[in-house]
């Protein structure tokens, strides 16, 4: 089946009170762990793809890779850019074939935002390509995407932005966090913003970032193969979930994916020190992957049978 955009995702999760999960991928294992996954729980996926990722993978090889997952398969799967910072970044991965991309100007004041969201959503529109745009600001750190203290969506702001622009869904903060670090203590989320938001943009798709669970046992993992991750700590899952109830369609998945990668190589180094050869440490990972976005699309996003 061929690349589809999220416009047909999002719909059905709206209506049956679910979210389609969108997993960052950077290499051979992660993609097809991600896929396994959503083949064994006959689930659509998102594989997003951040400018970091580009740069490291190639995407012409990480297209390709994508491609060559799918394509036995019915799975409706898109490819989007995660964090597209310019406008010529989304318009070169319209061009490579992407059938969804993100412009992240939430870091510019409101004018500037709509403008460059605006100018990106009539280039994709053009070529059959949907648009995230965000409204409000994250804390923490997503390789380029850097803010001290976050700044919560203005919910009066939601609804000329969205008709200014034309975008497809928007990205909001009501709490989440980029990284492996986003709480010291209790994890707050604030759900009256969202139903604010919801009850201005009735049927809008909205999208949360900074969704990692950072589960403990792959950090307890990490730290007892080497690492030194104390402190990490994520987004609770029953606060995704209720998310993904109401009108979260899109939750973004990138921490937990490294943290179960490598805790499964750092587990099988430490216990195979003889062992040199990559087909032999990244198959855990692999697997490791695999199971933990099974998890994810069963537990906390809903979106199992929904293909």
């Amino acid at each position: 089946m061929p690349l589809v955009t999220t416009k047909e995702m999002f719909e059905k999760a709206y209506k049956g009170g679910y979210a389609v999960g969108a997993f960052n991928v950077n290499n051979m294992e992660i993609i097809q762990g991600v896929i396994n996954a959503a083949k064994e729980t006959n689930s659509p996926v998102i594989l997003q793809v951040s400018k970091g990722a580009r740069k490291y993978a190639n995407m012409t090889y990480l297209k390709k890779l994508v491609e060559a997952c799918i394509e036995d398969s019915d799975l409706p799967v898109a490819l989007h850019l995660d964090h597209g910072d310019s406008f010529e970044l989304c318009k070169q991965c319209v061009d490579d074939g992407f059938t969804s991309v993100m412009i992240d100007a939430s870091h510019l004041p409101f004018e500037e935002n709509v403008e460059l969201s605006r100018r990106v959503a009539e280039y994709a529109h053009a070529h059959g390509v949907v648009v995230e745009a965000e409204l409000g600001t994250l804390a923490g750190v997503e390789e380029h995407v850097e803010n001290e203290y976050g700044s919560y969506t203005n919910p009066a702001q939601v609804e000329e932005f969205v008709r200014r622009t034309g975008v497809d869904s928007l990205a909001i903060s009501i709490g989440t966090s980029h990284g492996a670090f986003k709480f010291s203590g209790e994890a707050k989320l604030r759900f009256d913003i969202l139903e604010d938001i919801s009850r201005r943009l009735p049927s809008f798709p909205i999208v949360l970032h900074g969704a990692s669970s950072v589960p403990q046992e792959f950090v307890e993992e990490i730290n007892t193969y080497g690492g030194n991750m104390k402190g990490a700590r994520g987004v609770p899952e029953d606060m995704l979930r209720k998310a993904a109830s109401m009108a979260v369609c899109k939750i973004n998945i990138d921490s937990d994916i490294r943290l179960a990668f490598t805790a499964a190589v750092r587990k099988h180094l430490a216990n195979n020190p003889a062992h040199f050869d990559p087909r032999q440490y990244l198959t855990p990972a692999r697997e490791a992957v695999q199971q933990m976005v099974k998890h994810k699309i069963v537990d906390v996003l809903g979106s199992n049978g929904k293909a």
